[in-house]
């Protein structure tokens, strides 16, 4: 950890990592350019696209309100499926997913992520990182996550940056990523991946303390996870395919 790197937004970064099965698919190459970080999660409505829309019509179809696909694609059918939800819980009628819809939903994520764009909330986040590590971080939070959502991509790397911070697990993002066995991503080779924009901002999201996992310090796709013990720990939350555990 040598120079610091001065990233904005969010609340305390803690650290971490886990087992998993990664969706490979390729991506867009990351051109160089630091983005400010940009917190994808905002007030969805018609027209919007991408995995907070997906998150929205998966909890609406779990709770019976939406039929249609869970597609990412905020189309009628969505804007019909939150009328219906608003109506049914008493707030306004108007088929856009803002702050008391997803507090209604129990998105909490995106509650924080819309309290944080509103705020401009600034947090000095760990300045003990290089742009080399926030780079590093940033391919693995691609090479593991990238077919889930920002939030989820997000809480890959705060639970990289748990295990940096706890005693029990290597005290660099270097360390943490190529400790043997511990990322599927590094053993197959998609660590080699170039992060795209998303991956980059995600990575800067998790450095200045956002972490939706809430402290954990392993995560695991249940679908493809082979690991017996990995089932024995806590679950926290689970975001998108993935469940966070302590």
């Amino acid at each position: 950890m040598k120079k610091a790197l001065r990233i904005g937004v969010a609340t305390i970064a803690l650290a971490a990592v886990c087992t998993t099965g990664a969706l490979f698919e390729m991506g867009q190459t990351y051109d160089g350019d630091f983005a400010a970080p940009t917190v994808q999660t905002a007030v969805l409505k018609q027209g919007a696209t991408g995995g907070e829309v997906k998150e929205l019509q998966r909890r609406l179809k779990e709770w019976g309100y939406y039929k249609g696909s869970v597609d990412g694609i905020y189309g009628k059918q969505t804007v019909e499926a939150v009328k219906y939800f608003q109506r049914k819980n008493g707030l306004k009628v108007d088929g856009i997913a803002g702050r008391a819809t997803y507090v209604a939903l129990g998105m909490n994520d995106s509650v924080k992520a819309l309290d944080n764009e509103k705020n401009g909330s600034q947090s000095s986040g760990n300045s003990n990182y290089t742009s080399s590590d926030l780079y590093l971080l940033a391919k693995c939070i691609y090479a593991e996550a990238r077919g889930e959502s920002y939030t989820g991509q997000v809480a890959v790397g705060a639970v990289i940056l748990n295990r940096v911070a706890s005693s029990k697990f290597p005290n660099t993002i270097s360390g943490v990523i190529y400790q043997k066995g511990a990322f599927t991503a590094v053993s197959d080779g998609q660590i080699n991946l170039s992060p795209d924009k998303t991956a980059m901002n995600a990575a800067q999201d998790a450095m200045n303390g956002w972490d939706p996992s809430y402290g954990c310090l392993y995560y695991y796709n249940p679908a493809v996870a082979t690991s017996s013990w990995i089932f024995s720990r806590k679950t926290v939350t689970t975001i998108g395919k993935h469940v966070f555990a302590i």
